[in-house]
């Protein structure tokens, strides 16, 4: 990959992430809700995929960010998390073709790909008066995905 490249998928998901924060910071201090949902992924805090190294180490710097952010925004009752994707549904998939999809819904335990609205549900908890004691913490969406040691222990399940 190019140091452009790097660069590029840098700025949109973890300066994109600070920037965005920053912004809404002044609002969320006035408010008696605070809340900040971050949308990291498995694919660098947890996983990783070939030819991905700018996106997965953008998504691990997310949630150091998170970390800090959540010690630094407490004093103001804001809490800061984030919800982690796995495999999901979207356009981008969709483009991969039937044959890929089925490929990636084999290797989940669930034996099929998240949709957008399992992600939304994650976060709309984390927005939630539910959630006021949860900040630094992060919620994997994934299917189980992450949990198999191999394809050959999910077939033994």
């Amino acid at each position: 990959m190019t140091e452009a490249q790097w660069d590029e998928v840098h700025a949109t998901n973890l300066k994109g992430t600070f920037l965005c924060v920053q912004a809404a910071v002044p609002y969320l201090k006035k408010s008696d809700q605070g809340r900040i949902v971050i949308t990291s992924s498995i694919t660098g805090p947890v996983t990783g995929f070939p030819g991905w190294t700018h996106y997965g180490a953008s998504k691990a710097g997310q949630l150091g960010f998170m970390r800090t952010a959540c010690l630094e925004l407490a004093k103001y009752g804001i809490t800061v998390n984030a919800v982690m994707p796995g495999n999901i549904l979207t356009e981008g998939m969709i483009d991969m073709g039937e044959a890929y999809i089925q490929t990636m819904a084999n290797a989940i335990p669930l034996k099929r790909l998240g949709t957008v609205a399992d992600i939304g549900h994650a976060a709309l908890y984390f927005a939630s008066k539910e959630a006021s004691y949860v900040t630094g913490q992060t919620i994997v969406v994934d299917g189980g995905q992450i949990v198999p040691e191999s394809l050959e222990a999910l077939a033994q399940a």
